[in-house]
């Protein structure tokens, strides 16, 4: 029964998506990042086994992630692919949920970028705390619009 709720409701969201237009402001926003963060960890999950974007996954890594996380760098990479894949799913279905996970995911990441250090990693860095404030705001927009 919740998951027949939840995609009645994932319907309302890609209806209000194609019609973005004619929903109020706060909708459009929610609507807006609801969409975004759906699609962004499944296009960087799924590209963690294609390699279309980046073929050296590894080289984003931090050291302490490689230690914490079973296996060789190229191993975490794709535990890290399985990951968003899932996060995307969650924010699909349960975005109340899948926001804050997505959020933590994000400044680990960021923890994870900082520590690998580079001009482009801190930038990297600093883009996924706010892709995870981003996230914060977008699960607090779901509990308006959903039950």
């Amino acid at each position: 029964m919740a998951l027949t709720h939840a995609i009645h409701d994932m319907r309302d969201e890609v209806h209000d998506l194609v019609t973005i237009n004619h929903v109020d402001a706060t909708r459009q926003a929610f609507v807006g990042l609801w969409a975004t963060f759906v699609a962004a960890p499944l296009i960087f999950g799924i590209d963690k086994f294609a390699g279309f974007i980046t073929g050296n996954w590894e080289a984003y890594l931090a050291t302490w992630v490689n230690d914490v996380l079973p296996g060789t760098a190229a191993d975490a990479v794709v535990v890290l692919g399985v990951v968003e894949i899932l996060l995307a799913v969650t924010i699909a279905l349960v975005p109340r949920v899948g926001g804050d996970l997505f959020a933590i995911y994000m400044v680990l990441l960021a923890a994870s970028l900082f520590a690998v250090g580079g001009g482009t990693m801190v930038i990297l860095g600093m883009a996924a705390i706010g892709a995870a404030i981003c996230a914060l705001a977008m699960a607090r927009l779901s509990t308006t619009y959903r039950s």
